[in-house]
């Protein structure tokens, strides 16, 4: 078992586009082998900082997730101009 988490750095004003796109993702990683559960946290002290904290049977899982095409299809930071920086992505071993 592994816990991902995921920091996120929106644009101002990009809060709810970047919301939306997460449940998307969120759709994709539902049928995803290997998935356990996933949710979003946002910062009460800079709205703009957003952690996605997942859980995944194995770290493999999580990047055949990450390098499926599924998830390229959902995701569009770039072309949405969404993200104020690249993210950043931690694993946690259990």
């Amino acid at each position: 078992m592994v816990t991902v988490g995921m920091n996120y750095k929106v644009i101002n004003g990009k809060e709810e586009t970047f919301e939306n796109a997460f449940n998307n993702v969120l759709k994709v990683m539902a049928e995803m082998d290997g998935h356990t559960k996933t949710a979003l946290y946002k910062d009460v002290n800079d709205p703009q900082q957003y952690l996605i904290v997942s859980d995944w049977n194995s770290e493999e899982a999580y990047n055949a997730f990450l390098n499926s095409d599924k998830f390229a299809g959902v995701v569009n930071w770039g072309k949405e101009n969404i993200l104020a920086g690249r993210p950043s992505h931690t694993v946690y071993r259990q």
